[in-house]
């Protein structure tokens, strides 16, 4: 950051505008692909935001109480970097020219911790704009939390640019109605709106009333007609802050690709300008057409006016932390720090007496646990607390009239939901979501983005097997345990029982990064004795073994591993001595040493896979298609027992099928 210059009214506000635009769209020019149109329209809005409203500190970007930015509209990347550069942030002109290209600091989109000031990856539109809902609730949980009498320990906005395209995607519909419903006042979404998309106008796609759409999800909504009236722009964005009972939308009308022989045409969104048409833009702006020219004095006066507004920011909430109550400032370090692990030897649970449980039921009683322990540990359900068992008693509601609360009311929400934890867990959160396992579709979009940025996300998903029954084909899951493993950097559990279940809340919640998905059974199953709380963290171990030379080997998981061992059981009977392996996660075993898995999964032995659920997970591990009995066909409805009998996961029919196998 500079020491200031001179003056702020000497400053010519539109200057330094027009460099952030010429900075843009040189850096798409030597990339030679980006999105100019956002560039040259939105500049003012990223430049009114930056100067006189965000609370930053360039030198130090990730300082707990900044205000959060989200460049929803992700294709905007170069308009970003250029204001992040100009405004002062750890960047080159170097990292600029270095734009999409391969491992450098400008991505094509924004990604997080590759980029100084880029809070979180995005591209997918809509992603941003939910995420940032999640901060929202993020702010406003902690600001009770802390915030005692006067003191305002946490106290940060959160602003998105976003476009229309953002508000086509149903996630930010979904994010919209329920940050409307929570009153998230600290939200403010700066909608770029030019009537532009990339097939064409608007009008041949999107010509609803988008103020009165956010009026009617209880929002704030203020509009600027002309984007390049920098005070009206200012203007907005300090009457958005004074709003205390709602989110606000900024609706600001601006030109996309302003100055080019393209401006205000679906062909400046995605393409490269030609180099004459470059050139008059510059020449418009007086800018001398040397690509990455930079106005010394422009910068300084940017810079100047963020100085001005923002000196001393971290300091002052270091001090501020630094004169907390002990235990208070204990929490929040944790929140800054990122909680990376939890002690779970202390986890409280009571087995019934009958030694029979569902892992529904059971992964409740340790969420009631861990959950009032952990102030980090938060989160909810789409409107299905009840049959996934997640929602704790002891901690409240998180609604508009009692912020401190934790149990998240998301509603018919699971795309938004997703996105929701993803911003909670930009914040230091380890939070946790939870519907049925045959909509975890609805939330890829958003588990890709938390595996993406390595977030600690926890997505709970019950009813995971068409032993639901009843219910039918649409509520069995078949293709999705399959869709889940395959995501990179994503674990995947499906515990067999009570114990398991404890064991892969111990491996979750012990581990220092990365999302992970539990899948539980609605069924109530017998606690075995054979399976291990500490073998879960393996991935995959012996629950039935025989001391005699092994026939053959089932791996199992989830309810399937009942049924395999009363398989081997029977099977024994006949001569034939089985081991049966517990695969709670597949990614886990796999990453064992290889003396492990030999031992597991010696190579001389027939492994055979038991799962209700597709055959495309077992590839690594089994071969030979023969030997997987899986299910790549939609189930039906019907008891659950009916419905195994009829896909051939009754026992009578797999014990068959495994004698036949390994004859």
């Amino acid at each position: 950051m500079v020491t200031p210059k001179r003056d702020e009214s000497e400053i010519n506000e539109e200057k330094i505008v027009d460099q952030i635009r010429s900075l843009g769209i040189d850096m798409i020019e030597e990339a030679g692909s980006g999105h100019p149109g956002i560039v040259l329209g939105a500049a003012p809005i990223m430049y009114s935001l930056f100067a006189h409203h965000m609370k930053i500190d360039p030198a130090n970007p990730n300082f707990y109480n900044r205000d959060r930015f989200i460049m929803s509209a992700g294709h905007g990347s170069a308009l970003l970097y250029a204001t992040l550069y100009m405004a002062g942030y750890p960047l080159t002109l170097d990292d600029l020219k270095d734009f999409r290209k391969i491992d450098s600091k400008t991505p094509g989109h924004p990604e997080y911790r590759t980029t100084p000031g880029v809070e979180m990856t995005t591209g997918p539109l809509g992603q941003g704009f939910a995420t940032a809902v999640g901060m929202a609730i993020a702010e406003r949980n902690l600001a009770a939390r802390f915030n005692k009498g006067k003191k305002e320990i946490v106290d940060f906005n959160i602003y998105v640019l976003c476009g229309d395209g953002d508000l086509m995607e149903g996630i930010s519909y979904e994010a919209a109605s329920l940050a409307g419903t929570l009153k998230l006042n600290k939200l403010i979404v700066l909608y770029d709106s030019n009537n532009v998309c990339l097939d064409g106008p608007t009008s041949e796609c999107f010509n609803e009333n988008v103020a009165m759409r956010f009026i009617s999800q209880g929002w704030n909504v203020i509009t600027v007609s002309d984007g390049e009236d920098i005070k009206a722009i200012s203007k907005a964005i300090e009457d958005a802050k004074a709003e205390t009972e709602k989110p606000t939308l900024i609706e600001i009308k601006t030109t996309i690709g302003k100055y080019s022989k393209l401006e205000g045409t679906n062909k400046v969104h995605g393409g490269v300008l030609e180099k004459e048409d470059i050139t008059k833009i510059k020449e418009q702006m007086q800018i001398r057409d040397i690509p990455f020219t930079i106005s010394q004095i422009t910068m300084e006066d940017f810079q100047t006016l963020i100085h001005n507004r923002c000196k001393n920011i971290s300091e002052k909430f270091e001090k501020n932390l630094e004169n907390m109550e002990e235990e208070d400032r204990r929490i929040l370090e944790g929140f800054i720090q990122g909680y990376k692990t939890y002690d779970m030897k202390d986890v409280i649970y009571e087995a019934p007496i009958d030694k029979a449980e569902s892992p529904r039921v059971t992964s409740g009683k340790i969420l009631s646990s861990i959950v009032p322990k952990y102030p980090s540990i938060m989160g909810g359900s789409a409107d299905l607390f009840t049959p996934t068992k997640t929602y704790i008693e002891e901690v409240g509601n998180f609604t508009s009239e009692n912020y401190i609360g934790k149990n998240i009311f998301f509603g018919v929400r699971e795309h938004a939901m997703g996105a929701i934890l993803n911003g909670l867990a930009l914040c230091g959160y380890h939070p946790y979501g939870s519907t049925f396992l045959s909509f975890s579709d609805y939330l890829k979009p958003s588990i890709r983005m938390s595996a993406m940025m390595d977030l600690p996300v926890t997505y709970i998903f019950t009813h995971d097997s068409i032993s639901v029954g009843p219910d039918g084909r649409t509520h069995q899951p078949v293709e999705q345990l399959a869709s889940l493993r395959v995501t990179p950097n994503l674990e995947v559990f499906r515990p067999a029982d009570a114990n398991e279940v404890i064991g892969v809340y111990r491996a979750i919640f012990e581990k220092e990064s990365g999302p992970s998905v539990i899948t539980l059974s609605r069924n109530t199953l017998p606690i075995l004795e054979t399976t291990k709380i500490s073998e879960v963290a393996k991935g995959g171990y012996a629950v039935f073994d025989s001391e005699r030379k092994l026939s053959g080997i089932l791996i199992a998981t989830g309810e399937e591993v009942h049924l395999a061992i009363e398989v081997a059981k029977r099977l024994k009977t006949k001569g034939m001595d089985v081991r049966v392996v517990s695969m709670p996660c597949i990614k886990r075993f796999e990453e064992q040493d290889q003396e492990y898995i030999d031992s597991i999964l010696p190579v001389e032995v027939r492994k055979i896979v038991i799962e209700a659920a597709s055959s495309m997970s077992w590839n690594s591990i089994v071969f030979n298609k023969k030997y997987l009995i899986t299910l790549d066909e939609y189930g039906a409805s019907g008891s659950k027992e009916d419905v195994y009998k009829k896909y051939g996961f009754d026992v009578d029919s797999l014990e068959e099928k495994v004698e036949n196998l390994l004859k």
